[in-house]
């Protein structure tokens, strides 16, 4: 009988070790097979002011930018790949002083001694490698833009300027993220439409857009540096039918005293696009277009005069 009893025990404590290892088991995949928004390559970064807030690590591979503007002002967001050794507060150090004694300068009405003054940027400054981002974007609207990333470490940054002139960079919206060897699941987004852009031929839309959600790849079929020093990239803006161009074309050229300083010009929202890549590099933006005038446009001076702008309604 004692025997038994203890046969039974015994039983009863195998068949006990193995439920709760099931259990555990079972547990460990369920939580294997919760994939996290890094992971997917989904990337997410908010702005309620003069702030980027977002990760501070992400995974290489492709990723898809969902930048959320919530402030009162016009902000884009540029990522830059920073030469081995190099950190924000290199940045902090070495660039930005120079970018806002060259601005204020500007504002002065002395362009002589603003480009002394932007000629004291570091050598190591002209090794960073721009590697997309968003374009502009109105206050209260979300910007879908994605983008290979190989690892190493990035700031994000927006230089549109304050009504005094200053830099937003300057107050704030600069953040410094790493990316790590590990890639996303993302694959490379299906288009609808594409868009080739050069210094030569300029901003070449080579399909027709309808009404609806796009998915638009950007060609960067060559790049260079600019008189403001920067590359071409695309801006998705619509206008009103009054909205002045003029206005719009100054506003684009950040030398100039007004040009990407608040308020932004009247008549336009800021819908996104695509930041400046490299030659040879693509990105995707997402637009949802309704019926109205849009004009893709580089932030460069003289867009029109360079090809980099191209007028298109949806009806």
């Amino acid at each position: 009988m004692r025997t038994s009893f203890t046969l039974l025990v015994i039983l009863i404590s195998i068949l006990a070790c193995k439920n709760q290892e099931k259990k555990e088991t079972s547990e460990q995949e369920g939580m294997a097979s919760v994939v996290s928004p890094i992971q997917k390559g989904e990337v997410h970064v908010l702005t309620q002011s003069m702030e980027f807030i977002a990760a501070d690590t992400l995974m290489s591979g492709w990723n898809t930018f969902v930048y959320d503007n919530r402030s009162t002002e016009v902000h884009f967001m540029l990522l830059d790949r920073y030469p081995e050794g190099k950190t924000i507060a290199d940045t902090k150090a070495e660039v930005l002083p120079p970018f806002d004694e060259g601005m204020k300068l500007i504002m002065e009405g002395d362009m002589d001694n603003a480009v002394a003054a932007f000629g004291k940027l570091p050598e190591w400054f002209h090794q960073i490698k721009f590697c997309g981002g968003t374009g502009f974007i109105s206050p209260k609207h979300i910007a879908r833009s994605t983008v290979y990333l190989e690892p190493g470490r990035y700031v994000m940054e927006c230089y549109v300027k304050m009504f005094n002139g200053e830099w937003h960079t300057s107050h704030g919206m600069i953040k410094e993220f790493m990316v790590t060897d590990k890639a996303t699941t993302l694959s490379q987004p299906t288009p609808t439409a594409t868009i080739d852009i050069s210094s030569t031929n300029g901003i070449i839309l080579k399909d027709s857009l309808s009404a609806g959600k796009q998915i638009i790849q950007t060609n960067f079929l060559d790049q260079k540096a600019y008189e403001h020093f920067v590359g071409h990239d695309i801006n998705l803006v619509k206008y009103e039918t009054n909205a002045s161009m003029d206005s719009l074309l100054l506003w684009m050229n950040w030398m100039h005293p007004r040009g990407l300083r608040s308020p932004s010009p009247e008549g336009f929202t800021f819908i996104g696009g695509m930041n400046n890549l490299s030659a040879g590099d693509k990105g995707y933006f997402e637009a949802d277009l309704v019926p109205g005038n849009y004009v893709l446009i580089s932030e460069v001076p003289e867009a029109d005069t360079k090809k980099l702008m191209h007028t298109f309604s949806i009806e």
